[in-house]
Order: structure tokens, then C-alpha cells, then sequence
């Protein structure tokens, strides 16, 4: 057994609220940061609505030198990184700098920012391409420029399996506290809502191009035509538990109990997804069972065809109606590897709060087999929470989280962390 890895600090950038509190207090009641597009025209497109952030402003948390050299992703998780910081009283000048790292998740880079280059190359030449073009687009970007603004130089990384991303970014610093690094801020965000960034997004052919915004992203219901797209995540601060108790952390959030990530069969092979064995595996590596499970986020998305895929791995280990199901980020639009962190922090709030949050606009439709949350938040006795994540070409993740550990209580139930339990794809 190892001591249990905790979250002690939360930083929140998404569209229906800046900052925990009104992150959290806008989810609790329901409220929606899904609307049309304002940052360019996207009347051509066949869809025009994104969970878009339209108060965060750079020059109130970064220098202007920061921000000519990063992307809007980049400086959205600058942000919450210091909002998480602060959150659990951690001062980076006081710590040994090889005992904090970064880990990450990114799914498209610095897009925006890139998209700006290449107009600056088109219309005046590459003489006019800025130098930080090199850096500013890469996934590591914001793993690399948070460690560099904080002088971390312990584990870091970045993952890359686009919605399941941000989940499999968490274990790894799960990993790596267990290993016996002291302090790793994690995370991700997500948004390419450019004109370029938005036809990456269409190629996929699973956003909704319905023009109502109280319509277009409806997981699980009967007029499921795809997801809405969005902006923003959030990035936490992961410690041993018996280090944040040692240092006195003002707040401990709960515990990242379980995970485990699968790898869905090549088509066509007739064999199942594996996002039921996920979590099975998430369950079996936190020690509990499905009866122990008091909520499920849902990755919810959005399409008739994989949302019943979810809705069968759901019910195959907790049965019909066995456990409520909520997907608040009907509210946020799908975030891309911004989406399980900001998941995670829902959850560990909604553990702290007694609350689960709605599934917003969704009429639930009877044949999934699910008790979706939907209306209104449901007040509930919650001590653990299953978050389900799953990215483009078969990515499947899923953490268990559970209320803080009591002092001297041992966590991280499995010496062997199941990062990767990949199908046979022959």
C-alpha cells in the first residue's frame, strides 16, 4: 500500500465561470456558457455555437511579454495554475524545485496562435512569423511554460489522447506523487475556436450543427445530433497526503482513489469497447466496488450511437438505473482534454458539497437505462465518484475519486497502476 495521492488545490477556467466559486456556483444552478460564436464569423460553417470564455482578459494575469509568446490555451492554464497554487498555500519559492513537476494533457497545441502566423505568412510574408511560432503551438507548451514560470524541474510530461487525455494526464501525476515527488500541478485545456481551429473540428464529423443553444448538445436524449465544441479545463495540485497534513494545506478535495485507461478492438473484430473493463479496472485499483460508487460524470458524447455505447458500459457494472449519471459539461460544451480535469474538479466538489450537479436541456431518453441528473441539481450523500473520459480513435479512461482520507489512512489500494490494458487489435 502507498499513502493516498490528494488534491489540495483547484484552479478553473471554463465558460459559464472564472474561478472556482463561480465555476462551481454557475454549475450547481444550472447555468450555460454555450452560445454563438463571437470570435469570428461563422456563418459559412454549418454550426456556430461553442462553450466560449468571453471575460478572461491576459493582461489581468499575465505580463504583455508572456503573452505575445503564448496561445490563448497556454495562457488560460498559466491562470489556473496560479489560482491552484494559491488555493493550497503553496509558495514554489520555498520548495525544493526537483520536488515539483508538471504533467499535462493538450489535443491540437497552441492552434489559435498558430492560425495567426500563418495569416502573418500569407499576408505579409515569413519575415513577419513570430520566433515564439516554434513553441507556442506544441502540445508540451504549456507543461514547458508552467515549469519554467514556477521553477519546477521535477517529472513532467504531456499527454496526448484527445477527451480521454485530460484524465490520463491526472494518473500520471498520480504516478509520479507515488513515486516520491512531493507537489505536481496537472491538468489540461482545451479550444481551437478559430476559424481554422473550427474546420479542424468539423472534419470529425461529430459536432452538432443545430442552431438553438438549448438544443445543440443533448447527450443521452432522444435528439442527439452531436457535441458542441468548447473552451477552457482546469489544472490541480497533487500531494501525498501526509505532506499536505505535514505542511498544514488549508484544504484537501478528496483523493484520486482509482484509475485505468483501455484501448477500444479495431472495427469490424466484433469484440466489445473497453470502456466497461476501464472501469472495472478504475474500481478494482481503488479498492471498491460498484455499490461504493455514488455518481458517475458521464463523457457524454452527444451522438445516438456512442453515447449507447457508454450508456451499456455504465449499466453492464452498475445495472439499470443503478447509479445517478450526470454531464455538466452540457454546460461548457465538450472541452477536449480540458474536459477531465474540469470533470474531476466538478466531482470532487460535488463530493465536498453533497450536490450532483444537472445535465442541462437533456430530456433522458428511457432506453439508455440510466438515472441522469437532469432539471435541477440533486442534493445526495456522495463519498466517491467514477469520471469517464474517452478520445477519437479509442481512447478510454476512467478515475475513481473519494472524499479525503482520514489522517494515517492509507490510500492507492494496487501497487500496480493500470495505465494501459490494451485489446488485442487482431
Amino acid at each position: 500500500m502507498s499513502v493516498a495521492t490528494v488534491v489540495t488545490g483547484l484552479g478553473v477556467v471554463a465558460p459559464n465561470g472564472l474561478g472556482v466559486a463561480d465555476y462551481w456556483s454557475a454549475t450547481r444552478h444550472g447555468d450555460s456558457g454555450i452560445g454563438p460564436i463571437t470570435r469570428f464569423d461563422a456563418r459559412q460553417y454549418p454550426g456556430s455555437l461553442a462553450g466560449e470564455i468571453s471575460d478572461f482578459r491576459a493582461r489581468d494575469h499575465l505580463s504583455s511579454k508572456l503573452i505575445t509568446q503564448t496561445d490563448r490555451t497556454t495562457q488560460f492554464a498559466l491562470a489556473a495554475t496560479e489560482w491552484a497554487l494559491s488555493d493550497a498555500a503553496v509558495d514554489t519559492a520555498t520548495r525544493p524545485k526537483f520536488d515539483m513537476g508538471v504533467v499535462t494533457a493538450a489535443c491540437a497545441g497552441g492552434f489559435d496562435f498558430g492560425f495567426r502566423e500563418l495569416e502573418k505568412m500569407w499576408s505579409h510574408g515569413p519575415a513577419y512569423v513570430s520566433a515564439y511560432q516554434s513553441i507556442a503551438w506544441f502540445y508540451a507548451v504549456n507543461t514547458g511554460q508552467i515549469s519554467i514560470r514556477h521553477g519546477m524541474c521535477g517529472p513532467s510530461g504531456v499527454l496526448v489522447s484527445e477527451h480521454a487525455g485530460g484524465l490520463d494526464a491526472i494518473a500520471q501525476a498520480r504516478r509520479q506523487i507515488r513515486k516520491g515527488t512531493g507537489l505536481i500541478v496537472t491538468g489540461g485545456m482545451g479550444g481551437a475556436l478559430s476559424s481554422w481551429g473550427w474546420v479542424a473540428q468539423w472534419s470529425g464529423g461529430r459536432l452538432s450543427e443545430v442552431a438553438d443553444a438549448y438544443r445543440a448538445y443533448l447527450p443521452f436524449d432522444s435528439s442527439a445530433s452531436g457535441y458542441v465544441p468548447g473552451e477552457g479545463g482546469a489544472m490541480l495540485i497533487l500531494e501525498n497526503a501526509d505532506i499536505a497534513r505535514e505542511r498544514s494545506a488549508p484544504r484537501i478535495y478528496g483523493e484520486i482513489a482509482g484509475y485505468a485507461a483501455t484501448f477500444d478492438p479495431r472495427p469490424g473484430t466484433g469484440r466489445e469497447p473497453g470502456l466497461r473493463r476501464a472501469i472495472e479496472l478504475a474500481l478494482a485499483d481503488a479498492g471498491l466496488t460498484a455499490d461504493d460508487i455514488d455518481v458517475v460524470f458521464a463523457d457524454a458524447a452527444g451522438s445516438p450511437s456512442l453515447d449507447r455505447l457508454e450508456a451499456d458500459a455504465i449499466i453492464a457494472v452498475f445495472g439499470p438505473g443503478g447509479v445517478p449519471v450526470t454531464a455538466p459539461k452540457t454546460m461548457t460544451g465538450r472541452l477536449y482534454s480540458g474536459s477531465g480535469p474540469l470533470d474531476v474538479a466538478t466531482a470532487l466538489l460535488s463530493i465536498e458539497d453533497g450536490v450532483i450537479p444537472p445535465t442541462v436541456n437533456v430530456r433522458a431518453a428511457p432506453e439508455y437505462q440510466v438515472d441522469l441528473v437532469t432539471g435541477s441539481a440533486r442534493a445526495a450523500e456522495l463519498s466517491a465518484a467514477l469520471v469517464l473520459g474517452r478520445g477519437r480513435g479509442g481512447f478510454n479512461a476512467a478515475m475513481v475519486l473519494r472524499s479525503a482520507p482520514e489522517k494515517g489512512e492509507k490510500g492507492d489500494h494496487q501497487t500496480a497502476d493500470h495505465q494501459s490494458v490494451a485489446y488485442d487489435p487482431a
